[in-house]
């Protein structure tokens, strides 16, 4: 998560900014200066910011099964079967990765004492997390 959040950072940045330059293109800086908003308040930005972050874990999890901090540490998400998870997989996986952290964590703490490994985001979007072979 740590290595992924040093990706997501700068593109929620990106976003973030712009947002800005369409919000001030289009009402002007003038306006926005006088409503005593910030520039980037309002709900379409936060829901433009919460597609980001789905886009970017679903589109590196439903190609490749892993985004570029998985691939440093050799981890791939996937189904029990090998393949490529769904793109339901990859919302469901990511909405309950969301609890899991919510909830202080027990959610990734799960893996320690569950049978097989996985945590509540994996048993509720039928996905495994797998560690592959160091390649030569």
């Amino acid at each position: 998560m740590l290595y992924d959040s040093f990706l997501v950072i700068p593109v929620l940045g990106a976003v973030t900014g712009a947002g800005i330059a369409i919000r001030s293109a289009v009402i002007g800086s003038d306006t926005i200066r006088a409503s005593g908003r910030a520039a980037v308040s309002g709900l379409p930005l936060q829901l433009t910011l919460a597609l980001t972050i789905v886009l970017f874990f679903g589109w590196f999890w439903t190609r490749s099964g892993q985004t570029l901090g998985m691939q440093t540490w050799r981890l791939r998400v996937q189904q029990p079967s090998g393949d490529a998870i769904t793109w339901r997989q990859a919302l469901l996986r990511l909405g309950w990765a969301c609890v899991s952290l919510l909830a202080l964590g027990a959610g990734y703490w799960w893996a320690l004492i569950d049978r097989e490994g996985c945590t509540w985001h994996d048993r509720c979007s039928g996905t495994r997390v797998v560690l592959l072979p160091k390649q030569r």
